[in-house]
């Protein structure tokens, strides 16, 4: 598959060979931001370590780690590693829980990025004879800047469409020729609706998608792929560490590489902190080698996940991530039990028979000092057009699967179709009312 590697020297690396350039970048790194980050001097500072006591990968669990409210803490350029003279574009998240994170590039930043965007786009079997539609949104959000770049990087047409607008959205990929489409997988689902619905399907070019941004299982990956009639790609990335582009999948799709040469990751007890061994599940954590405006030593994701670190059939070296399972910080805990919603969507896209559409929202309250839950499921026009005993027998159904599957009961009601408000970004899942009493 070397016909499929941008960077064949670096993908396809030695183990060993790759280890010892992450050491020697982890030792200049941490240099770098003890002497022009003043969060991580004082944090190394605290525990007593000088930049001369790291001597390579076998000492990085000696260093503190970085969480997001440093970020808010220091805002907005307080983690900057190098001059505003030296800043070619910042970033910014949304800012709907309180301050907004800042993040920067410089110029080798920015080329870095693309290149690691356009390894991923190669790895799928693009190339410059392709045409991107990059659909994740513009501006102070990352999403859309690292596919454009990276298609650039291999040649390839990008049409800069961004989120929204979703019927110019497929009459510009059906009349333009679009043959991979980015954005949100939340989003694609919303948009292979659309195409069935409009009866399209049959004048599209798309070969492929590279979907990121939020959660998704492997049964909302063959769902899209079917209303698509693509190949589905994930993609990991997150503006604290660069952006999309971080790792992906190759074409054997059994996990994400994360681009070693460029990053550290780990695997940690989310509630000790300590290192896990190899195959463990636990908090996903970051280091970034090469980034210069904004370096982060031992970022703390919040994202449950699993590495890979077996050889992938590809012959890519580097090592590989599973989907993150959750955050730790968007895990329901609901009358004691653990929830991620992902383990939800993976219940309802497992219902078979086309009686339940992918589109569901989760709901938790609390009355009399205990909590509720309840799933609210779109149904199908099939199964809207059907009685009313065939509508209580599915939804008897999810609620004995939920229940299996998670080991706590919830109130389960099939909604009207399309009665569940679409999203053109992340899509909003939860509804969690008791953060509110």
């Amino acid at each position: 598959m070397t016909d499929k590697v941008l960077d064949k020297d670096i993908e396809m690396m030695p183990r060993e060979e790759l280890k010892k350039i992450q050491s020697e970048r982890l030792v200049a790194q941490v240099r770098r931001s003890y002497e022009n980050v003043e969060c991580f001097r004082n944090r190394m500072d605290e525990v007593g370590l000088k930049p001369s006591d790291i001597h390579g990968l076998e000492d990085l669990s000696k260093l503190p780690f970085a969480y997001k409210k440093d970020l808010r803490d220091f805002y907005p350029y307080g983690l900057f590693a190098v001059p505003m003279s030296e800043v070619k574009r910042v970033h910014a998240s949304s800012g709907t829980t309180g301050k907004r994170i800042v993040v920067g590039y410089t110029e080798n930043d920015l080329d870095m990025w693309a290149n690691c965007f356009a390894r991923m786009l190669t790895a799928i079997g693009a190339t410059k004879e392709d045409i991107v539609q990059v659909s994740f949104g513009y501006g102070l959000f990352t999403g859309g800047f690292g596919a454009h770049a990276g298609a650039e990087k291999i040649g390839a047409t990008v049409i800069p469409m961004s989120s929204g607008n979703t019927s110019l959205q497929i009459q510009t990929m059906i009349d333009f020729g679009a043959t991979i489409l980015c954005c949100t997988p939340s989003y694609a689902m919303y948009l292979g609706e659309e195409i069935e619905r409009l009866g399209v399907k049959d004048q599209l070019k798309l070969k492929a998608g590279i979907f990121g941004a939020e959660p998704w299982t492997e049964e909302m990956r063959a769902e899209i792929e079917a209303k698509l009639g693509i190949k589905a790609y994930d993609i990991y990335g997150l503006s604290e560490v660069l952006g999309p582009g971080v790792s992906c999948e190759c074409e054997c799709q059994k996990g994400m590489h994360v681009w070693e040469d460029n990053f550290i990751v780990e695997i940690i007890d989310p509630d000790t902190g300590e290192v896990l061994p190899e195959g463990s599940v636990g908090e996903l954590v970051f280091t970034s080698l090469t980034k210069e405006a904004f370096p982060v030593i031992r970022y703390r994701t919040r994202d449950i996940c699993q590495l890979i670190t077996e050889p992938c059939e590809c012959g890519r070296t580097h090592i590989r991530m599973k989907k993150p399972q959750g955050r730790s910080d968007d895990m329901l805990i609901i009358r004691g039990v653990n929830v991620f919603p992902s383990q939800i969507e993976e219940v309802l896209l497992k219902i078979a028979g086309g009686d339940i559409t992918p589109n569901y929202q989760i709901i938790v309250g609390r009355e009399n000092n205990t909590d509720t839950f309840e799933v609210n499921v779109e149904m199908s026009e099939a199964l809207f057009a059907d009685d009313v005993k065939s509508i209580e027998k599915i939804e008897k159904t999810i609620t004995a699967n939920l229940r299996s599957a998670l080991g706590i009961g919830a109130k389960v009601r099939l909604v009207n179709p399309k009665s569940i408000e679409r999203s053109e970004g992340k899509a909003k899942r939860v509804i969690d009312t008791r953060k509110l009493v």
